[in-house]
């Protein structure tokens, strides 16, 4: 059988150290031509860190917006685009939070928007937490750290508060494989 859409040309219309954005030429199963925009990004973690009924949230001023929003830790290295998921992982918390995880648990794997993206994230459940400083980026300077107990984590996920559907999707495959 005939792939669904055949790539006829590629072209990068844009490039920058966090992303690239190519345009293809393509071709429907049934001749038809088209064209797909495709951002390509560096996959990340996203970290859920657990300790006696509570769950570590960041908020942090996301510029493309235009808000301050809570999500669960989470980060990509896109100098070293390879990197080991846990490795990066580990390195996110501690950076974000100033947390080290005792065990953690790869969840799973989601594509973050594959409609027009490859950029897909691993899901860590982190427990068995030390605190030590945190160590954040430039970029990161505004972050804030907190715990909040899950009940509360879920009414801001219903209330609107929580708006990053990474950490939406990351609860909620921790919620159906009783993780949380």
């Amino acid at each position: 059988m005939p792939p669904d859409i055949k790539t006829l040309s590629s072209r990068i219309v844009y490039e920058n150290r966090w992303m690239r954005v190519r345009e293809d030429a393509i071709e429907r199963r049934d001749g038809a031509p088209g064209i797909y925009g495709v951002v390509e990004k560096a996959d990340f973690a996203v970290i859920a860190p657990v300790d006696n009924g509570m769950i570590h949230l960041v908020e942090q001023y996301r510029y493309p917006v235009q808000g301050r929003y809570w999500e669960l830790p989470q980060g990509s290295w896109e100098e070293a685009p390879g990197t080991d998921p846990l490795a990066l992982a580990r390195a996110e918390l501690r950076e974000e939070t100033g947390l080290a995880a005792e065990t953690m648990l790869h969840a799973g794997y989601l594509f973050e928007c594959y409609g027009y993206s490859t950029q897909g994230f691993h899901i860590y459940l982190a427990q068995g937490l030390r605190l030590g400083e945190a160590d954040r980026e430039q970029s990161e300077q505004d972050m804030v750290s907190r715990a909040f107990s899950l009940e509360e984590v879920l009414a801001m996920v219903l209330n609107g508060t929580i708006k990053d559907a990474a950490t939406v999707a990351a609860l909620g495959l921790l919620r159906l494989k009783g993780l949380l």
